[in-house]
């Protein structure tokens, strides 16, 4: 039990209240930001509305959409200091130069010691308590302390790693090719060894492009990256997986996205990141395939064409 750490979740929305959850249930005093009244919906958990509030809390973790990180960010920003330990559990990569939220979150708060929060754990595994893991990445050993201080408990196994860089990439690109997953595994002439092949090429293609931003690929092989992409398999309610699975039946992205019924990070990512492969000289035909199905331009014999014929 961690009842002397204190840490604050910013974002009242379902990943904010999970995180909030996880770490009550881990033993820390834990206190949520949110605009929006939370009476009773988070035992034990302080809510407030007030920044200041939160940054009573040593270690602050930012939950909010992407397209909100720098907004929020600047705010926050007024009420923190060099001694705060700052974490995002986003995945995003910001505007047409991909950039990582925690290059945000560097540039409008005076927080240095920052960090990610990844892996293939979801909001309704922490609500319920169920059995899960999560990754935490840092350039500093005392911000992964911290966060595994919070958050690990019986249920929740925090792992770590030192490449933040390549978590960001990581969580980001493995959301994108969560909607592959879901598109070809509603598809009944896709036999399990081609989702096989989707799978492994997809983290391969991933890998090298996120090296050309400076991840190191070998983060794209662990919890963080394959293990975050093996778990959409079993997770048919993951937003990105419906998404895929919807518009593998027909559907237009609007009608499947109104289907996936949260606002879906990877649907504006996937074609900047094929521009920012091809700035990079990077073959990316699986991300090509995806960003042409979202386009309405590819038929689903297209998509598979692009992500296995190139062989």
């Amino acid at each position: 039990m961690s009842e002397d750490m204190r840490i604050g979740i910013l974002g009242g929305g379902p990943w904010g209240l999970s995180l909030a959850r996880a770490a009550r249930r881990a033993g820390s005093l834990t206190t949520l930001y949110s605009r929006r009244r939370r009476d009773g919906e988070v035992a034990a958990v302080r809510v407030t509305s007030d920044l200041a509030v939160l940054a009573e809390s040593h270690l602050i973790i930012v939950a909010v959409p992407s397209q909100l990180a720098r907004s929020v960010a600047r705010s926050l920003g007024d009420h923190l200091t060099g001694a705060h330990l700052l974490v995002h559990g986003i995945r995003g990569l910001s505007g047409d130069e991909l950039a990582t939220i925690s290059q945000i979150l560097r540039e409008e708060t005076p927080a240095r010691r920052l960090g990610a929060l990844g892996g293939p754990v979801q909001a309704a595994e922490l609500n319920d308590g169920r059995p899960s893991a999560m990754v935490v990445g840092s350039d500093f050993e005392d911000v992964s302390r911290a966060v595994h201080r919070a958050m690990n408990s019986e249920w929740l196994h925090i792992h770590r790693t030192s490449d933040l860089i390549g978590l960001e990439w990581a969580s980001s690109l493995m959301g994108c090719l969560s909607i592959g997953v879901g598109y070809v595994m509603a598809r009944e002439d896709v036999s399990p060894g081609l989702l096989a092949a989707l799978i492994s090429g997809s983290v391969d293609e991933a890998a090298v492009i996120a090296q050309a931003a400076g991840a190191h690929p070998d983060t794209f092989y662990g919890l963080g990256g394959y293990g975050d992409l093996l778990a959409s398999m079993a997770l048919p309610d993951r937003p990105e997986v419906v998404l895929g699975r919807e518009l593998a039946s027909g559907k237009t992205i609007d009608e499947a996205q109104t289907a996936a019924k949260l606002r879906i990070e990877a649907i504006d990512l996937i074609p900047r990141v094929v521009r920012f492969a091809h700035s990079r000289g990077v073959p990316c035909p699986m991300f090509s395939g995806l960003a042409a199905v979202l386009s309405g331009d590819a038929s689903p014999e297209a998509l598979l064409r692009g992500f296995f014929g190139s062989g």
